[in-house]
């Protein structure tokens, strides 16, 4: 599975951007996907996933109320759009994929096989 993901860059507090994955490579449709974010010197940490149907979503604290993530089965594609953006969501956005990801680990970077190179996100005045 390939990942490409897209739509970073900076941003003033308070506003938007919308990141994009594309995944090619396999059944989109079987796969849960997520997004991450990374900050220097810090672990890897859970955002946002959605499962195979799009029918179950799940957040971090930190985002939720904030983020939403959406699929496209059709397309292929994995959204987060991100609104009310402050500061602290400064990071490197990954997009992950994975096939056998069970509830438990939804959060759990180890739960994904797959992840694509990261965009970076910039809040700042």
């Amino acid at each position: 599975v390939q990942l490409q993901a897209s739509g970073g860059g900076l941003v003033q507090p308070g506003g938007s951007l919308r990141l994009s994955c594309e995944a090619s490579g396999r059944t989109f449709s079987r796969l849960d996907m997520a997004w991450f974010r990374q900050t220097p010197g810090k672990e890897r940490e859970f955002v946002a996933a959605t499962r195979r149907s799009g029918g179950h979503t799940y957040y971090a604290d930190p985002v939720l109320g904030r983020f939403i993530i959406s699929r496209d089965n059709i397309k292929n594609t994995v959204n987060l759009q991100m609104n009310s953006l402050k500061p602290e969501d400064t990071a490197v956005y990954y997009c992950a994929a994975g096939s056998t990801v069970i509830t438990s680990s939804v959060r759990s970077t180890h739960a994904y096989h797959y992840w694509g190179q990261g965009t970076l996100v910039t809040v700042s005045s």
